[in-house]
């Protein structure tokens, strides 16, 4: 079974007529997820790949006519606020953001707004969600993962991949798995995924997948000492990180030993999570 995406979706696809919308709608199409439009202003009435998807002007007109209930976002991310905002307006019940560089004040208006509505976010800077062999919305390879007992939730789309290959080669499968993005300001957290899963009859243990930065593995880890009934083994990245460096990564912020790598493994053992010192000892894990 699978959780947030399976084969009733009907996906819109905002920013289609771009390089990065098309080349994934075309790999999402191979997966067989049930695409039924694509939105990008002054493109209305063209169709994209073959004739297989309908474009439209705004994702209003898109819904209308297709009834679409899950969106996906391939925009700039000038763009991106806009395009969620637009998205919540014509009752989206999933909202998967690929787009990076999304300003941190733009998520904090979207954040607030969608409060006051019955939408799910994933994203932005994420790899989407993916149920092997039902549906794949996002860039997650769908080549690397079979049906399964396990749900993945991760930060680093990179380590994500690694994990699920890892589990391929292993012969073991995942229900889904939920790539939530590392941003500071994004949708989903751990938690809430977290939650699905513990809920999900058919997912039997959980893969987390952390990093540097934020707390929001300690606020995980606080659930699943309260709530989880199931088995869950974790990684955490950048236990090498500089101490008092600041990382890349846009959700990569330390302040003292909050959101250090140290700092979550203690919190998840403290838990009962497994931690695994390598990303494809997971495997082993579960």
């Amino acid at each position: 079974m699978s959780i947030l995406v399976n084969q009733n979706i009907r996906l819109l696809v905002q920013g289609i007529t771009g390089n990065e919308g098309l080349f994934h709608t075309q790999q999402m199409l191979y997966y067989h997820t049930n695409i039924v439009a694509g939105v990008s202003p002054g493109k209305g009435g063209d169709w994209v790949l073959d004739g297989k998807v309908p474009v439209f002007d705004t994702v209003k007109n898109a819904v209308e006519v297709t009834d679409a209930n899950a969106s996906v976002i391939f925009v700039p991310a000038k763009a991106a606020a806009d395009a969620i905002f637009e998205a919540a307006d014509a009752n989206m019940k999933l909202i998967v953001c690929i787009t990076e560089g999304v300003p941190i004040l733009d998520m904090m208006r979207v954040k607030e707004y969608l409060s006051t509505k019955n939408t799910r976010l994933i994203g932005p800077n994420c790899p989407g969600v993916l149920s092997p062999g039902e549906c794949k919305v996002g860039i997650i390879p769908g080549n690397i993962s079979i049906p399964g007992n396990i749900g993945i939730v991760s930060r680093s789309g990179t380590l994500t991949y690694e994990v699920l290959l890892s589990l391929y080669k292993a012969k073991k499968g995942v229900s889904t798995c939920v790539g939530i993005g590392g941003d500071p300001v994004k949708g989903m957290g751990f938690t809430d995924v977290l939650e699905l899963f513990e809920a999900d009859a058919k997912t039997d243990a959980v893969i987390l997948i952390g990093e540097i930065g934020g707390n929001d593995e300690e606020a995980a880890a606080e659930y699943i000492s309260r709530k989880m009934t199931k088995p869950v083994a974790a990684f955490i990245a950048g236990l090498s990180a500089p101490p008092g460096k600041r990382m890349g990564h846009a959700g990569a912020i330390i302040e003292g030993k909050t959101g250090s790598a140290e700092g979550k493994i203690e919190a998840l053992r403290n838990a009962g999570v497994q931690i695994a010192e390598f990303p494809e000892k997971l495997a082993e894990m579960v």
